[in-house]
């Protein structure tokens, strides 16, 4: 494999640093952000409606940032994610009036799934796509993403061994989480101060000599193939929105009686195991090419999924869970490299966005039906099976429809 390290200046490495920094923040509070809500007697169905809402937020934030990114420029959108980052962990830091904590979830960035939300991801994969040669894009995305996972991972490890050392030291459960949620809010403030040291090399031009039509939504000639896009990862999304992360650690509390400093070491191996999966990617991808490495992996994976709560003992559970995580985000460097092949530069920031809200709005509505599930005890492995069975529906219809459609910059078909 190519050294795509090598391929970062400055600029690359200040965004790498950003996507650590930021991950680290989301791992630290999905361990305990449906534990928080639990302590202060929300109902199952309640979260699962604060998640859902959560996930719509994002949604709305990340469509009309994304979309004006390539415009008013990407560093600017950055910093304005950033602080309503510093807005979420903030509210949730210091209250616990269901109404004011439903506000900021909906309005600022906060993540249930240890996941990217927010408009940070889709503006950092086109600004990267600026500063990388083409040919090393995938590779380079994979190295972002692993680092991104591990930065999960230690977010995960820190925020539940942070909860268990505070309640040891006498703190109450409910302070313990607010003073996690309370790191939270610092970290957006960190998150700020580099995107303010980012140069103008991340920004494009509008290239108007390329366009074959008007401008909608920021993008122009790719259209048709963004949206036919985003209706499929609207799909694979709702399907993982029924096991986000904090709805699994609170399916593995429930099931097996798991302590949240134990959650919190199950899914740093998880996340770790991600991201050095999406490694691979970028190898296995110059082979076969990007949508087979997408569909190819995947569905194995969900496979995997379907089986975690057939599992008889916590022992096996937590097998078949690490051993989904081993191969799960092998379609994720690859599906964001193909993006950015099939559309114009000046149409990055909108197509990552647009496909990124068609990800966060399909996943905003399964976290309640989750919740409702969760709540009818013989329903409560319901969840995992539903999500592997839609995510390998999504899978064959992704490779249907797109395994003609292949990169310029794709290096040789597959054989």
């Amino acid at each position: 494999m190519i050294d795509a390290r090598q391929s970062l200046d400055r600029d690359g490495r200040l965004l790498f640093t950003a996507r650590c920094v930021r991950l680290f923040g989301y791992g630290l509070i999905s361990i305990i952000l449906v534990l928080y809500l639990a302590e202060q007697g929300v109902s199952d169905p309640q979260i699962g409606l604060l998640l859902t809402l959560t996930l719509l937020g994002d949604t709305a934030v990340s469509l009309v940032i994304t979309t004006a990114a390539d415009r008013v420029g990407r560093r600017r959108m950055l910093l304005l994610g950033a602080l309503l980052l510093v807005l979420a962990g903030g509210v949730f830091s210091l209250t616990n009036n269901f109404w004011l904590l439903l506000g900021a979830a909906i309005v600022g960035v906060i993540s249930p799934s240890g996941n990217e939300v927010g408009p940070f991801l889709s503006i950092e994969q086109a600004a990267l796509s600026q500063v990388v040669p083409g040919e090393r894009r995938t590779a380079v995305f994979a190295w972002y993403n692993l680092a991104g996972s591990a930065a999960t991972a230690l977010g995960a490890l820190a925020g539940g061994t942070a909860v268990d050392l505070l309640q040891r030291l006498g703190f109450s459960p409910l302070e313990s989480f607010r003073a996690v949620l309370m790191g939270y809010a610092g970290i957006g403030v960190l998150l700020a101060g580099l995107f303010l040291r980012v140069s103008n090399r991340v920004e494009t031009v509008p290239a108007q000599g390329r366009r074959t039509g008007p401008v909608l939504l920021g993008l122009h000639k790719s259209r048709g193939v963004v949206f036919r896009l985003s209706m499929l990862f609207a799909l694979d999304a709702f399907a993982g929105g029924f096991v986000v992360q904090s709805i699994a650690a609170y399916w593995f509390h429930v099931r097996f009686g798991v302590p949240a400093s134990t959650l919190g070491a199950i899914f740093f191996g998880a996340n770790l195991l991600a991201g050095v999966s999406a490694l691979a990617a970028a190898s296995l991808a110059r082979r076969i090419g990007l949508i087979r490495t997408m569909v190819f992996t995947h569905i194995p994976s969900n496979v995997l999924l379907v089986l975690v709560p057939l599992m008889p003992n916590l022992t096996l559970a937590i097998a078949v869970l690490l051993l989904r995580f081993s191969i799960s985000q092998m379609d994720v460097p690859t599906r964001q490299s193909y993006i950015m092949a099939v559309v114009d530069p000046d149409e990055r920031s909108a197509a990552a966005g647009i496909t990124g809200v068609a990800r966060t709005a399909g996943a905003a509505f399964s976290p309640a039906l989750a919740g409702l599930l969760l709540s009818v005890p013989a329903l409560i492995g319901a969840p995992f099976l539903i999500a592997g069975g839609l995510k390998i529906v999504y899978d064959l219809l992704l490779y249907r429809g797109f395994i003609a459609l292949k990169p310029a910059d794709e290096q040789r078909p597959w054989k």
